[in-house]
């Protein structure tokens, strides 16, 4: 049986998906299921983020190599300017409870 949020629900979220203020960039291609499962964390925990498709190289798969030198596959995920590195990083990040932590800091910061 599906449950669905209420009004109430939602509210008693929305602390946590407010407090991620972090600037979150991610390098993507088409058809790329480990890009797919790293939006898919991202998106679940509400945060907002740039995607950049390299699929056919150019210009963004340049900026992608300069910020990442040794990134050769995708998806490569920058969190406030600090490389993340793909899906498995991003998600071992969650898993020892240490990504909602980077998702709050202030982009400024």
């Amino acid at each position: 049986m599906a449950r669905y949020l209420s009004t109430l629900d939602l509210q008693s979220l929305a602390h946590h998906f407010s407090s991620m203020t972090a600037k979150v960039e991610i390098y993507t291609k088409f058809a790329c299921p480990f890009c797919v499962r790293a939006k898919h964390l991202l998106d679940g925990k509400g945060v907002a983020y740039a995607e950049y498709d390299v699929t056919m190289g150019g210009a963004k798969r340049a900026e992608m190599l300069s910020r990442a030198p040794n990134a050769r596959t995708v998806p490569q995920i920058f969190i406030n300017d600090r490389a993340v590195g793909g899906s498995d990083d991003l998600r071992e990040l969650d898993y020892e409870g240490r990504l909602d932590a980077m998702l709050a800091e202030s982009s400024a910061e």
